[in-house]
């Protein structure tokens, strides 16, 4: 129990304080003040007069940190814990009472929300909670000893992940030996009035076995020993996760392709990626990419977690063995080829085999390569089919001929992985789900493949109505503003079947100050009558940006595209640059900069 651990706490002071007021005689106002007084004297609150000074940058760390971490308490009893805080703060002089009360004000609502939020569960506030459900008596350790076999198999709450609460425990465990230690070293340094927080007697058994006792009287008592002895397997440590080493190397790629883990990767096809055994599959795919790290996969063996990443990123779709040598090899291959999927040919087995020549033409966008090239890319092309071929044993990757994917229960797996490291990672139905501007801005930043497929089937998803089209048209102005790269959402209407969108939607875009010019486009190309004085100047300016040639096209076509566009534009190419920049400036800059023309 941790009243015998933690001493001095000026627990007894607090409550004989409290007698005759009916909070003290609510047991779940003395659980609650046990731990808020013992977490307080442990993150150092002056204990001269016997109780904790309760200061509020303490106070918030208590509310918002560590009760979240250590503490289970039912929802019912949760408002106790500010209660605590307000009554020591009364046991005080001064103006703490009033400074408490507008911390705890402030951060009562995250209080309660990181205490229900299912992110922060530990294994040890997860069991807690379980017990309860099944009626034990938390403070009677022989009760929980009887009734925590009834959990075996107990589902986690929807979306929380074993591993989850395994590194929520740890990181909570390290925290709470440190503040452990250090409050023994703190007193051991400068012995308070008021009496040491531990007794050496108690040190003396091991920072751990204090810890253990503290979490037992904070979540339930003797659930430390259950799982760690009869039932470890109820509580999986880290050394039970050797795939988080791939999931690391996962989330390395995606910094590197997004540099933030909240930017979503797109979502593969399938409805819902689960996995059978996501953890079992992982620990094979961990195998397989160490294997291949070894000197006999050379060149390519080391980056196999780059090609489950690129794959998945991709939507999960396909893509080719030649091609992906290719670009290893530095070879020229067309960026609009880059992430087109391949198809996957049935029945093919056996050695690899490079494409023919008309194929590789096709696959690179080069058309100048013949026989020679094909044969000078044979060796990279089959020493990177060796790498795909191991993966492909673990049954979560697949090889056929040229093409290489991600199978079902693959794509589920990587998924795992990548959520395992708190990387956006949405299925295909969450995504489908998304707020519109939402939805805008993360298919901004995916290839054209999966962004077209996601966009189809968020319309899909709301019946293709008008009211859908309209919903998602109206978005791309805001999500326009909030882009990294405004031309990625603008593209984003390119890839709309507007052939089968409601005119009505298309004809209510047209005042759009981003779209609207496209609107008008995709009207008159079905034959559609349209008020083009409706069009704002500034999707009209985004037109003509949109349709210079890019930045790998050669200058002087852009000068000309530009002078041509400039020509017919009211007030000639100051207007139009002025219009241009006002819409989009950095886009402006990143094409018309080279032209040696900067917008006011």
């Amino acid at each position: 129990m941790a009243e015998t651990v933690l001493t001095n706490t000026g627990l007894d002071q607090f409550l004989a304080l409290l007698d005759g007021r009916p909070e003290h005689r609510d047991p779940a106002f003395t659980r609650a003040a046990e731990a808020v007084l013992g977490l307080l004297a442990l993150r150092g609150a002056d204990r001269t007069g016997g109780m904790p000074e309760p200061r509020p940058e303490l106070v918030r760390q208590l509310l918002v940190e560590d009760l979240p971490a250590f503490v289970y308490a039912p929802p019912g009893d949760l408002a106790a814990y500010p209660a605590v805080l307000g009554a020591l703060a009364g046991c005080f002089d001064g103006e703490l009472r009033q400074r408490v009360a507008a911390v705890v004000g402030e951060a009562g609502p995250d209080f309660e929300r990181a205490m229900n939020d299912p992110a922060n569960l530990t294994w040890h506030r997860w069991y807690a909670s379980l017990l309860r459900t099944v009626g034990a008596d938390l403070g009677d350790a022989e009760d929980v000893r009887r009734r925590i076999g009834a959990l075996d198999g107990a589902p986690l709450p929807d979306g929380v992940l074993r591993a989850d609460l395994m590194g929520r425990t740890a990181l909570a465990d390290t925290v709470l030996a440190e503040a452990v230690a250090r409050a023994y070293v703190r007193d051991a340094e400068e012995p308070p009035a008021a009496g040491p927080l531990l007794t050496d007697h108690a040190v003396a058994a091991g920072i751990g076995r204090v810890t253990a006792a503290l979490l037992d009287r904070w979540t339930a008592a003797g659930l430390a020993d259950e799982l760690t002895g009869a039932y470890a397997h109820y509580a999986p440590g880290p050394d039970d996760f050797p795939h988080l080493v791939l999931a690391d190397a996962l989330l390395d790629e995606h910094m590197d392709y997004y540099g933030d883990p909240s930017i979503p990767v797109p979502p593969p096809a399938d409805a819902d990626g689960s996995s059978g055994d996501a953890e079992r599959d992982a620990d094979a795919l961990l195998a397989a990419v160490e294997e291949l790290a070894e000197e006999e996969y050379e060149p390519y063996g080391g980056e196999a977690p780059h090609l489950l990443y690129a794959l998945y990123q991709r939507g999960c779709a396909a893509d080719s063995v030649a091609r992906r040598a290719a670009e290893y090899e530095d070879w020229t291959v067309d960026p609009a080829l880059e992430d087109v999927p391949v198809t996957v040919p049935e029945g093919v087995t056996g050695p690899y085999v490079t494409p023919p020549v008309p194929e590789l033409v096709r696959l690179l966008g080069s058309a100048g390569l013949g026989e020679a090239d094909r044969a000078r890319l044979e060796g990279p092309a089959r020493e990177l089919a060796a790498v795909t071929d191991r993966l492909a044993a673990t049954g979560l990757v697949l090889r056929s001929g040229d093409a290489f994917g991600l199978t079902p229960r693959g794509a589920a797996t990587v998924r795992y992985l990548l959520r395992v490291r708190r990387i956006a990672a949405p299925t295909a139905a969450e995504a489908a789900a998304w707020p519109a501007r939402e939805l805008l801005v993360a298919a901004a930043q995916w290839p054209q493949a999966p962004a077209a497929r996601v966009l189809a089937a968020w319309l899909h998803a709301r019946g293709d109505t008008a009211e859908a089209w309209s919903e998602l048209l109206a978005a791309f102005a805001p999500g326009h503003a909030h882009a990294a790269e405004a031309a990625d959402v603008r593209a984003l209407f390119g890839l709309l079947d507007t052939a089968a969108a409601p005119p009505g939607a298309l004809r209510g875009a047209l005042r759009d100050p981003v779209i609207g010019a496209r609107a008008l486009d995709a009207l008159r190309a079905r034959g559609e009558d349209a008020d083009a004085i409706q069009v704002p100047v500034s999707a009209r300016a985004l037109r003509v940006l949109d349709r210079l040639p890019g930045k790998r096209g050669p200058l002087e076509s852009r000068r000309a595209a530009f002078d041509a566009a400039a020509a017919d534009w009211p007030g000639g190419s100051a207007a139009l640059v002025r219009a241009m920049a006002e819409a989009d400036r950095r886009g402006t800059e990143r094409i018309l900069g080279p032209l040696g023309i900067s917008p006011p």
